[in-house]
């Protein structure tokens, strides 16, 4: 049962709760270091990844606040929403198209992310995004660059479309994700879209396994069997294929004191 006193103790926060920008930026940072994201449930869904936008938030607290089981976008960002509603914060829902491999963008709706207003500012909010990403909520500023532990954000134009940019301490900027900043309903998430399950048989058929949590200066990020690490702007990968490697990295990530390869 959805309950805010045990959100807030899962989370280890104990500080104010006032609508404010500071507890936004702790409470989110904290959500991303303590829920890990887990796309291994998507492997049951098939073509139906985001039949289920509209969370039921009892079922889905109970599954993972409390169970522990991690989350994928649409559950992990749909609580933390009703977290912040509950605070007294506005809050709404975008959708964007995540950068992919090769450079393109995925379809428009393929991820779900939120949004906080404090006083006359927009705050982005995406605590369901596996990463490289923002540890703290991102202000809807366009060109306003904002550095946290090591790594530069910034909110560019491109056509219709915002592209929230990352850039660490070596290299150029690259794209997260894009996004038009028009809020959308949960129900449009219901409406049958051919472009979301072709991208989604895609997705079914690479059957490649994604894990992510956030630590104090950055991230780690499970691909398969290799392993991002952003740590104070500093980027790198390796293979993690010792079976009994992946298994000491998956518990981490996933909080878990152990857990099979």
């Amino acid at each position: 049962m959805f309950n805010i006193d045990v959100y807030l103790k899962a989370l280890e926060y104990d500080g104010p709760r006032e609508p404010t920008v500071d507890t936004l930026r702790e409470l989110h940072k904290r959500h991303l270091m303590t829920v890990p994201y887990d796309s291994s449930l998507n492997s049951g869904r098939g073509t139906s990844l985001w039949a289920g936008v509209d969370i039921d938030h009892d079922a889905t607290f109970d599954a993972v606040v409390t169970g522990g089981r991690g989350g994928v976008c649409y559950e992990l960002n749909g609580l933390f929403s009703a977290l912040l509603r509950g605070l007294g914060y506005p809050t709404g829902v975008f959708a964007a198209g995540i950068r992919q491999a090769d450079g393109a963008f995925g379809p428009d709706m393929e991820h779900v992310f939120g949004f906080a207003r404090v006083g006359d500012d927009v705050w982005l909010t995406d605590v369901g995004f596996v990463g490289p990403s923002y540890l703290e909520p991102l202000r809807l500023a366009v060109d306003e660059v904002t550095t946290q532990y090591g790594t530069d954000f910034r909110i560019v134009r491109d056509g219709g479309y915002h592209v929230v940019q990352r850039k660490g301490r070596s290299g150029g900027w690259q794209a997260v994700y894009r996004f038009r900043p028009e809020p959308r309903e949960y129900a449009d998430w219901g409406v049958p879209s051919p472009e979301l399950e072709r991208f989604a048989r895609q997705l079914s058929g690479a059957g490649i396994v994604v894990r992510g949590r956030a630590f104090e200066r950055g991230q780690r990020i499970l691909i398969g069997k290799r392993l991002v690490t952003v740590d104070d702007g500093h980027e790198r990968m390796r293979g993690v294929v010792d079976p009994g490697d992946h298994a000491r990295v998956l518990a981490e990530i996933l909080r878990r004191p152990t857990e099979a390869s």
